[in-house]
């Protein structure tokens, strides 16, 4: 029984929260539409926290995330109103964001650089050039149909961006579960010097993963520019710590202490069903930058109390 509430508590409490607020709420939070309209809140976050679950399950950070979303959709929004086509120009966004991530990746795998510090200078880097680029204003204008509507509308009665994430985790998760790569990150995030001792590529692989964390990122960014028809040289950066309560809070959900896919999924889903259900019931906006640290130490607790 202990076993069963240290795998699937998490998700027992998302069900207990929205259970909650449907009760506090029938007629507005308790509805089809509105918990349809709760998978879109949550997208652009999960795709973020997807990203860094592949650098947590290392046991390393990744905290130019919110940075990098940031640049991306500065990027994009430019490119489009200098006349690149859309294909273009999120190709241009998606590499330059997965450049700055193998950097990352090189500076933490070769150069043994703590990954929170190195991050976090790269993500100082990648402000400044954001700022650079845009000026320090916001970016409106000039976006195509074709762009704006790879986000907004509803496809097969789901909105666009519930199939981006649906699509990404799914991506993710085969890759973490079904992949070589993927369990050879699991192997060097549970005891490096094995890994090491077994010939895993250790500094290929963790280059990878914070690629792919920049990428997802970037993405993230992209998709924020095309939802809102604007870029903002800091839109992104709010991401950083609600996307790492949510991967720890995934932590305690499915596997033993590990991060992964599902839960950093159900951990998106728990902050954004608090935030819609806050909002309904009118609490500050301060109160769910409250919860959200709290929902951080309290992952971190239950994790550890989990693997003892």
């Amino acid at each position: 029984m202990t076993r069963f509430f240290q795998r699937l508590g998490t998700p027992m409490a998302l069900l207990a929260i929205i259970a909650l607020f449907t009760a506090l709420s029938p007629s507005a939070f308790g509805t089809a539409s509105n918990l349809i309209n709760i998978t879109q809140q949550m997208a652009l976050l999960a795709m973020i926290a997807v990203g860094a679950t592949f650098v947590l399950v290392l046991w390393e950070f990744d905290l130019s995330v919110g940075a990098l979303a940031s640049w991306s959709g500065i990027c994009v929004v430019t490119l489009l109103q200098a006349g690149a086509t859309p294909m273009v120009a999120i190709g241009l966004a998606l590499l330059s964001s997965t450049a700055f991530g193998v950097v990352s990746g090189l500076l933490v795998a070769r150069f043994a650089v703590p990954s929170f510090i190195a991050t976090l200078a790269l993500g100082t880097v990648v402000a400044g050039f954001t700022f650079w680029l845009s000026g320090g204003a916001t970016l409106f204008g000039g976006l195509p149909d074709g762009f704006r509507t790879l986000t907004r509308g509803t496809a097969f009665g789901l909105p666009r961006l519930t199939w981006w994430i649906a699509a990404g985790a799914l991506a993710a998760g085969l890759i973490l579960t079904q992949t070589a790569f993927g369990r050879r990150l699991y192997a060097i995030g549970g005891n490096a010097e094995a890994a090491r001792l077994a010939g895993v590529p250790m500094a290929r692989d963790r280059t990878i993963a914070f690629a792919i964390s920049a990428t997802l990122a970037g993405l993230t960014g992209i998709l924020l520019a095309s939802r809102l028809g604007s870029a903002h040289p800091t839109g992104g950066d709010g991401f950083l710590l609600q996307a790492y309560a949510a991967v720890f809070l995934g932590t305690t959900a499915f596997r033993d202490g590990e991060a992964n896919i599902a839960g950093s999924i159900v951990g998106a889903a728990i902050i954004a069903t608090l935030a819609n259900g806050l909002t309904i019931l009118g609490t500050p906006s301060y109160v769910q930058d409250m919860l959200t640290g709290a929902i951080i130490i309290l992952a971190v607790l239950v994790r550890r109390f989990a693997i003892r």
